[in-house]
């Protein structure tokens, strides 16, 4: 992190700031204690917080504080982090695959620039002034991931953060109930755009409306790609980008890193390798040729369907098993959107369905369970060696116990 002095600190959030004996200056900023390393600040962002004050400094924090307003507080000191840096910051949003766009830009980067880039969803206002605060002075490009829940809180999160660069990666019925409707979803994203400075770089879908006329927009298409030997190959600038998936919607988050990564000035080289965050498509071999897909973090409809297209893909003749929780916040069309994935997978083809929670009655699924518990007994008698199993639902569902399960056990 760019160093802040305690008085800077002080001067920038309001409250009880108490300092170790001897520190002058912080050096990293956690929410947790457990994360806490020598000479950082721990910040109390709530009530709760504030009760680990002695623990962060026995832990060798230089100073802990107890703000009058927690949010503020991690926005004035991520503010002040961003303004003494000169990283170009892009922003990802999208109503699905910001995460992935967000870790395949960091690879692309990694090998070619001092890169900061969020961790797993580290998206909202406690996370994104977390990864500017990881901020350093040879840092070239800082890449977040821009969360919202409302209108106007990504323009909250972008009047601190001042991205040069904005992606927008799909436009769906992802918060739909909070928000109302798709048109104010658009309207939420957009704030992206219009927080971009004269000359910045807008990466957005193909019929994406754009009304300035100050920056670079970048209109996204379908990638030219195939798949060779477990690798998706891109074609970019008359030469084809090797990535380390198979996923054809990775495809696409890929082609939208691709353009980010050359509007702050860098181009990837013939192999990337991508760490995505955790249960977003990862891939676990199971015992009798199985295999297990734990997609298990999120899901709304548009990312529903790609996983289950993708689910058949990975199959290739494997008998196929969908472990699908609920959709959150999908307002009062709710159920249409569950009835509509389970006409995706049936259309698909899909053997066995197993629905995890109320609304997961609308996928007509092979066999209902209340919850992610009674999904994995469900699982255990349904599934049979050598079967292609997808794991997938909003992260209130926590199917992730599932997936854990199946892997630990001979199915």
């Amino acid at each position: 992190m760019i160093p802040l002095t305690l008085d800077e600190v002080g001067g920038l959030c309001p409250g009880r700031l108490v300092a170790a004996p001897g520190a002058e200056r912080i050096v990293g900023v956690q929410v947790d204690t457990q994360r806490i390393a020598g000479g950082e600040l721990f910040v109390a962002v709530n009530a709760a917080g504030a009760e680990f004050v002695d623990d962060a400094l026995a832990r060798g924090a230089a100073a802990a504080l107890v703000p009058d307003d927690g949010f503020a507080a991690l926005a004035a000191l991520g503010g002040a982090v961003r303004d003494r840096s000169a990283a170009r910051v892009v922003g990802i949003t999208g109503s699905a695959g910001k995460t992935s766009a967000k870790d395949i830009l960091a690879a692309i980067l990694a090998p070619r620039a001092r890169t900061v880039a969020a961790e797993a969803s580290f998206n909202n206002e406690i996370g994104v002034p977390l990864t500017l605060c990881r901020l350093e002075p040879d840092t070239r490009v800082c890449v977040l991931e821009l969360s919202m829940r409302g209108l106007g809180q990504i323009a909250e999160l972008c009047a601190f953060a001042r991205p040069h660069v904005g992606v927008i990666t799909t436009i769906g019925p992802a918060h739909v109930g909070p928000l109302g409707s798709l048109k104010a979803i658009v309207q939420a994203k957009s704030e992206l755009v219009e927080a971009l400075p004269a000359g910045g770089t807008a990466i957005v879908p193909a019929d994406f409306a754009v009304a300035r006329d100050d920056i670079e927009v970048v209109r996204l298409t379908e990638p030219e790609s195939r798949v060779v030997d477990g690798r998706t190959l891109i074609r970019w600038d008359g030469r084809e980008v090797a990535f380390d998936f198979t996923a054809r919607h990775q495809a696409r988050n890929a082609l939208a890193a691709l353009h980010a990564a050359r509007a702050v000035g860098v181009e990837p080289e013939d192999s990337v390798e991508v760490a995505f965050s955790r249960w977003r498509g990862e891939e676990v071999p199971l015992p009798g040729g199985g295999l297990l897909i734990n997609d298990a973090y999120n899901a709304n409809p548009l990312s529903m369907r790609v996983a289950l297209e993708h689910l058949i893909e990975r199959a290739e003749g494997r008998r196929t098993v969908a472990v699908l929780g609920e959709m959150a916040e999908l307002g009062d069309d709710s159920r249409r959107y569950h009835e509509e994935i389970g006409r995706v997978a049936k259309n698909l083809g899909v053997d066995v369905l197993i629905g995890v929670g109320d609304l997961a009655r609308g996928y007509d699924p092979t066999e209902w369970s209340r919850d992610a518990a009674a999904a994995i007994e469900a699982a255990r008698t349904l599934l049979r060696p050598g079967d292609a199993i997808l794991v997938k639902g909003s992260r209130a569902a926590g199917l992730e116990i599932v997936a854990e399960a199946l892997v630990t056990v001979n199915v």
